[in-house]
């Protein structure tokens, strides 16, 4: 897979993910001596130059930031994975689901603030998701070297296991009654977060412990998907803290 720009490519390195590496010619001394020695640590690779004009062509975007890496496929990981993540942290669960966010950005600016805030990963079901792919890996700023971000078949299914195992599931809706600033959000927790214009599929919005509102007080009454998604993170993590 061709991965691009800066952050995400950096992270790739650092972790020893990268094969192949090209950067645009003329990019500033400052940057390329950062990849030099990243390029180094990782036992020598060969960095390749290259007109910038080349790089558009091969990655189909002007988006790269003069850099451009060949590594592996992202991998999915497992839901499992997400919560011995919690536990070898010693940490409450706090776990975002995302029911049919398709759009490859709002997926990884969404996996971007949920490594930040502390999210032990992101899970999505397989057949209503953007994949893991490129433009989701650069969004998502390196965030996906580091959070775990796992696919299930069926996600109301999952959400009655997670409240099986004493996770309080909160889906985010723009009618719901409860403000975000006054759910204490402690124990285990999971954030549900429906598709722009369609919001929660009526099955998985049953499913929820409770819904719950950002308030707003412009003219537009709803927010982008992966704003949403921050905030509540944030509200979260506030709480938690």
């Amino acid at each position: 897979m061709l991965l691009y720009g800066r952050n995400p490519v950096l992270e790739a390195l650092k972790e020893g993910r990268v094969s192949g590496l090209m950067l645009a010619r003329g990019v500033e001394d400052a940057f390329e001596k950062e990849v030099r020695a990243l390029a180094q640590e990782a036992g020598g690779l060969r960095v390749k130059f290259a007109p910038r004009i080349e790089l558009d062509q091969l990655v189909g975007t002007t988006q790269h930031q003069g850099i451009v890496a060949e590594v592996e496929d992202l991998a999915w990981a497992s839901v499992d994975d997400i919560l011995d993540r919690a536990e070898q942290r010693g940490e409450d669960l706090l776990i975002v689901l995302l029911d049919g966010i398709t759009d490859p950005r709002n997926f990884g600016a969404i996996i971007r603030s949920a490594e930040v805030l502390g999210a032990h990963g992101v899970v999505v079901e397989e057949r209503r998701s953007a994949p893991l792919s490129p433009v989701v890996a650069k969004t998502a700023a390196g965030a996906t070297s580091y959070l775990p971000v796992a696919q299930t078949k069926n996600l109301p299914r999952l959400i009655d296991q997670l409240k099986e195992d004493g996770v309080w599931v909160y889906g985010a809706a723009g009618e719901a009654a409860e403000d975000a600033a006054k759910i204490d959000f402690s124990g285990k927790v999971g954030l549900v977060i429906g598709a722009e214009g369609e919001g929660l599929r009526r099955l998985v919005r049953e499913k929820c412990d409770g819904l719950v509102r950002i308030p707003t007080r412009g003219r537009v009454q709803s927010l982008n998907a992966s704003v949403a998604a921050g905030i509540l993170l944030y509200e979260a993590t506030r709480k938690r803290a």
